[in-house]
């Protein structure tokens, strides 16, 4: 099992929400091996969780011990993992090899039952493993949860206004926009004419979650002219932006948390740390975003500017003043979020992320083939040893320092298998991103370089520091 198997999306601003990803789980528990090769206790690179992972069945004490090492820590031989049924909401199981017996159990330690649903999501939805509630978590599960689509790169797209709109910006008076969750359409106009919420949605992973317990309070500010002009002005930027994509009721299943038809003040869906999000509070570098020439003049939070809003508008400042008097409104300050530097959970920490140096079956070898752990792969990044991790499109998925990306069509491509690329040759099917013309840059013998592979975006199969021979 691949080193930190969970990884977080964040849904709704209006609070975080976790989620692993990988391919979809929930099967029928099959009879475990009684064979224990050992145990490894760690510390999940997203969640910041210590998991505990037995390794059951035909595992080598080779393959077990290189395992665990992926994870940042030493294996215990022969014993089982041994956390009290009360002490954590269930077991994850994963089918590794069928064929050669080879079966792992996470045990997720915990006792807030209410996080009960979201832990079976991250295992099966994300996790690609069955989920074994405790009496934490009453037994039982909530079904299988489905399974997750491939991530779809932002396109850009060009479209006749509606009926009835003035002429777009674009080419022969078109609406050009982004189909992207920083995307947003030209000002005034609605981003679900413009742009695909279906692909919107294959990027941050979609699901209803309830408003804040707010939603409902009746709102005396609805009277102040000046207040409902800007409330007004607030929800036409996001209508322009792919927020729309899960925060109306015009989403699959319902909105995700925060919603613009909410009533008597959609506001007041809102929980407070979705708040000083758009208030710059809290910095939100990490959920990535266009430069405003890029998107029909909207931006937000970048490298550039971390203390910008997290949502997609034309007018920082005013944007932050709405959320920030929102936020006094409700007797919050700026302190209340000190502890709170960064917004974007495992975005984040994937981008702080500081690899260490590669095991045996990570590695470029001598004639430039690339080798990693955990499965088929549909990108790839070669970058100089300083170079920061990969993030989220559009602006932090290629860092300063990168060498050689090369990235698996999503409409069509097969995922790569370890062993298969070889530096700066580009396989059928996949497209070269970086650099955008020619051969990269050799590799020299003796010299660390960071590989970096993904079996989805922001999912690493391998992120180590490699020598070449």
């Amino acid at each position: 099992m691949r080193k930190g198997w969970m990884r977080l999306w964040v849904v709704g601003l209006g609070g975080l929400l976790l989620w692993p990803y990988g391919c979809g789980g929930g099967f029928p528990i099959p009879p475990l091996p009684e064979k224990v090769v050992g145990h490894c206790i760690y510390k999940n690179a997203f969640s910041g969780m210590q998991e505990c992972k037995e390794y059951l069945g035909g595992w080598t004490s080779t393959e077990a011990t290189n395992d665990c090492k992926n994870n940042n820590s030493a294996i215990v031989i022969d014993k089982k993992c041994g956390i009290a049924d009360s002490e954590r909401y269930g077991d994850c199981i994963f089918i590794v090899d069928k064929e050669k017996d080879k079966y792992a159990r996470v045990e997720l330690p915990g006792k807030d039952g209410s996080r009960c649903g979201s832990v079976q999501r991250g295992c099966e939805f994300f996790g690609g493993g069955s989920f074994v509630p405790t009496s934490v978590c009453g037994g039982k599960t909530t079904g299988p949860t489905g399974t997750l689509p491939i991530f779809q790169q932002p396109e850009y797209v060009c479209k006749a206004p509606k009926a009835g709109e003035p002429p777009g910006k674009g080419p022969n008076g078109q609406v050009c926009t982004w189909s992207a969750i920083s995307g947003a359409t030209e000002e005034g106009r609605k981003f679900e004419d413009y742009g695909s919420c279906d692909m919107v949605r294959t990027q941050r992973p979609y699901y209803p979650v309830p408003p804040n317990s707010t939603a409902k309070d009746e709102d005396a500010r609805l009277k102040d002219p000046a207040y409902v002009k800007e409330n007004e002005w607030v929800k036409s930027q996001i209508r322009a932006a792919a927020c729309v994509c899960c925060h109306t009721t015009n989403a699959p299943q319902g909105p995700s948390n925060w919603y613009l038809e909410s009533g008597p003040n959609w506001i007041n869906s809102f929980g407070p740390r979705g708040l000083a999000m758009g208030a710059g509070w809290i910095d939100t570098v990490g959920f990535g975003a266009f430069p405003a020439e890029k998107n029909n003049g909207f931006t937000r939070a970048t490298p550039e500017n971390t203390n910008h809003t997290a949502f997609p508008t034309t007018d920082d400042a005013r944007m932050r003043r709405f959320f920030e008097a929102e936020l006094a409104y409700r007797g919050k300050k700026r302190e209340d979020f000190k502890d709170e530097k960064y917004g974007a959970g495992p975005l984040d920490t994937q981008r702080f992320y500081v690899p260490t140096d590669c095991t045996p079956d990570q590695r470029i070898a001598a004639d430039g083939k690339l080798y990693w752990i955990g499965g088929a792969a549909r990108y790839i990044h070669v970058m100089e040893a300083t170079a920061s991790s990969p993030g989220v499109p559009p602006n932090l998925d290629t860092p300063k320092g990168t060498l050689w990306r090369i990235d698996v069509d999503w409409k069509q491509g097969k995922p790569l298998e370890s062993g298969s690329v070889t530096y700066g040759v580009v396989p059928e099917g996949v497209a070269q991103r970086f650099p955008a013309e020619g051969k990269p840059k050799p590799l020299e013998s003796g010299k660390k370089y960071y590989l970096y592979v993904q079996k989805d975006i922001v999912n690493p199969l391998t992120r180590c520091l490699v020598t070449i021979p």
